[in-house]
């Protein structure tokens, strides 16, 4: 019964009812009344779940004293996609979504409550019906995958799916994709997508199209309206800019972090300003150092990335073992979430040379994020230079550990791997940290 086994299965059944119906629960302290929807396959057997009046899904204990009275009769969730003429308009940009396994753009059914994901042109055209005014819309869809499960090589299906559309004349490409781990491949597509003549936006939704404070569409007009209308060739990250359903901030792809679980303002640009904004379906871009579109040039996948390699918090007293289990395990690179300024504590020193000396690259970044690296201010910065460490500069941990990997895909060579690690090549990297780029949050009123 979607999803629905053991006690919850048995009350349920006992009451004639089913998933789509209209029912009241009685427990004993509170009434609910509401449709019944479907459980996932992971759900436990003592509950049930009721989408109230207010949009809001509610997960209900029943227990032996649970009563469950049919209100009214309803369907199991089922949703029919209204028909959508979508006529070619050649005075509007082309752009293409390529679809990762996200639901940016769905459907709700609100009698039942269902999402459904829309990943047809016509499908997204009737769930967003503002983008028809902005352009000709093109779906591809490269993978179905949570961006839990988001993996380098599906980093390379999606960049070679972006470089043959825009090959093909798009005005731009968005990519749709799950919150969790967009940093990572935006990061990643910023690296490998090389000669970037149009637009790259990813996009995605922090709440889901069933709630009633839902980001997705606000997110998903943005993105395209970036992505037809900036003149921005590079990769950003294009999502809710505050609390309210106002604007969307355009963050550059290799500076951006996903800050806050639920937020819809979750995404920040660290140690660095945004790029730009959307407002009312218009972009405000706030700085001139970015790269110029262009109808010309063609986009180069330079595809090749190194999965083995690490990410290691240091921690104080943390020892050696962890880089030599590294080592030993064939990692080819290691990238060092280090603290302050670029430090370890010294009872990471020996595995630190010990990696280095079997030619592994070590890289330095800081946990503080904001801010940047400078090893040569402290004995202990100038001991981990000596022993080889690459300075991080001002990179996030996550954007060097992505860069290291795709370092290593182009060369093996130390001196070449440094370079390209200390080298701008994304805006990765920035000349001087600015002092307007820290957010300090705001504090109470005594």
């Amino acid at each position: 019964m979607s999803g629905y086994r053991g006690k919850s299965q048995k009350i349920l059944k006992s009451a004639s009812v089913r998933v789509g119906d209209r029912i009241r629960v009685t427990g004993a302290e509170k009434t609910y009344e509401g449709v019944l929807m479907p459980r996932t396959e992971l759900g436990d057997d003592e509950h049930i779940v009721v989408k109230l009046e207010n949009g809001y899904n509610v997960g209900v204990r029943v227990r032996a004293s649970t009563k469950i009275k049919l209100v009214e009769k309803g369907e199991p969730p089922a949703l029919k996609v209204p028909k959508v003429v979508v006529e070619h308009d050649s005075s509007k940009p082309n752009v293409t979504i390529i679809g990762t396994g996200g639901t940016i753009a769905s459907r709700v059914d609100y009698r039942t409550g269902a999402v459904f994901p829309a990943f047809t042109a016509e499908e997204i055209y009737s769930a967003v019906p503002e983008i028809q005014q902005i352009a000709n819309i093109k779906v591809v869809e490269v993978c179905k995958v949570f961006s839990e499960h988001m993996t380098p090589r599906l980093w390379v299906k999606i960049g070679k799916a972006v470089a043959k559309e825009i090959n093909s004349g798009a005005t731009g490409v968005v990519v749709a994709h799950g919150t969790d781990t967009m940093g990572y491949t935006a990061a990643a597509l910023s690296f490998m997508l090389r000669g970037l003549s149009r637009p790259v936006v990813l996009v995605g939704s922090q709440r889901s199209s069933d709630r009633p404070s839902s980001d997705a569409a606000l997110n998903l007009i943005s993105a395209i309206t970036v992505a037809a209308k900036s003149d921005i060739a590079e990769v950003s990250v294009v999502m809710h800019g505050g609390a309210d359903d106002d604007f969307c901030l355009i963050h550059r792809g290799t500076k951006v972090r996903k800050c806050h679980t639920s937020r819809r303002d979750t995404f920040q640009s660290v140690n660095d300003i945004p790029l730009g904004m959307v407002q009312n379906r218009e972009v405000k871009v706030f700085r001139d150092d970015y790269n110029r579109a262009s109808l010309h040039g063609k986009v180069v996948v330079k595809d090749r990335f190194e999965p083995m390699v690490a990410l290691l918090k240091v921690t104080p007293g943390i020892s050696s073992n962890a880089i030599f289990g590294m080592v030993r395990g064939r990692d080819k690179g290691i990238v060092l979430e280090g603290t302050g300024l670029g430090h370890t504590p010294e009872t990471l020193f020996d595995g630190i040379k010990f990696a280095t000396g079997k030619g592994i690259p070590v890289v330095m970044t800081s946990q503080c994020l904001w801010g940047r690296v400078d090893m040569k201010v402290y004995s202990t910065g100038r001991d981990l230079l000596q022993l080889g460490v690459i300075p991080g500069k001002d990179m996030l941990p996550e954007v060097a550990w992505v860069k290291l990997m795709w370092a290593l895909g182009q060369t093996k060579e130390k001196e070449k791997i440094s370079k390209l690690m200390t080298t701008n090549l994304a805006g990765e990297i920035t000349q001087r940290t600015r002092p307007d780029a820290f957010l300090r949050p705001a504090l109470p009123k005594f």
